[in-house]
């Protein structure tokens, strides 16, 4: 069965704690902690000692980085994503933030560039993508199925993707992303275009919601589990 779970910041916002005690009550099985705002980075990497034992009833737990920063800060930010580097947990970032590529070659394959939705000025494409791989040659892929979707609602670009960067697959995210850019729970529509490219995904890749659920309670979380779950399922 593919491991799926949640990000920290669709559960419970900065509060990584409640959102890693929620995830465990459910019985998610991979979890990534969220640092899309830049002021929320330093808090979350401070906390990692006092996770890490519960960290490790999950079978995959990953790192977002921030989805803004400055040249200036930028070695900033990869000293810190650092520590979550050294616990061997891989670390998500969006292209464009990159501003000095080769600074982060130092990641290796614990670092998983992100396609992107349309706000972005880069990132949405497998050429897009080519390139920021020829800079970063051992970097793996985080695959947002809802990005792509909302890029190309026929899934083409998106099985584009799938097929350009197979080897290199590392998570997989996964909401309903509208015309405005912003993430929802999963859709009937979304999960059969989810399911139609699940048999291009290699079973072994984790899978993290990203569909904003603050406040909800464990049976809800539950459903959107099963649901993602189901659209998930390789056929057999």
């Amino acid at each position: 069965m593919r491991r799926i779970g949640f990000s920290t910041g669709s559960l419970a916002g900065d509060d990584v704690r409640r959102a890693v005690d929620l995830s465990l009550e459910i019985g998610a099985q991979a979890i990534e902690l969220s640092a899309l705002r830049l002021p929320s980075l330093e808090p979350l990497v401070a906390a990692f000692a006092g996770l890490e034992a519960d960290l490790a009833a999950f079978g995959h737990v990953s790192v977002h980085a921030p989805s803004r920063f400055s040249a200036r800060e930028e070695p900033w930010v990869i000293a810190l994503l650092a520590e979550a580097h050294g616990r061997g947990w891989p670390v998500v970032v969006h292209p464009d933030t990159l501003h000095d590529r080769a600074a982060w070659r130092r990641f290796g394959a614990g670092l998983a560039i992100e396609n992107m939705d349309r706000r972005k000025a880069l990132g949405q494409t497998a050429d897009d993508l080519a390139a920021v791989f020829a800079d970063l040659p051992e970097a793996r892929f985080c695959f947002d199925l809802g990005h792509a979707r909302q890029i190309d609602p026929t899934m083409a670009e998106a099985e584009r993707l799938a097929l350009a960067f197979a080897d290199r697959l590392a998570e997989i995210h996964a909401s309903h992303v509208d015309e405005t850019s912003a993430h929802h729970r999963l859709t009937p529509d979304a999960c059969e275009a989810f399911a139609e490219l699940t048999p291009l995904l290699a079973p072994g890749v984790p899978v993290i919601l990203e569909c904003p659920l603050p406040g909800a309670g464990v049976e809800a979380l539950g459903a959107e589990l099963r649901t993602a779950a189901t659209a998930f399922t390789r056929p057999s």
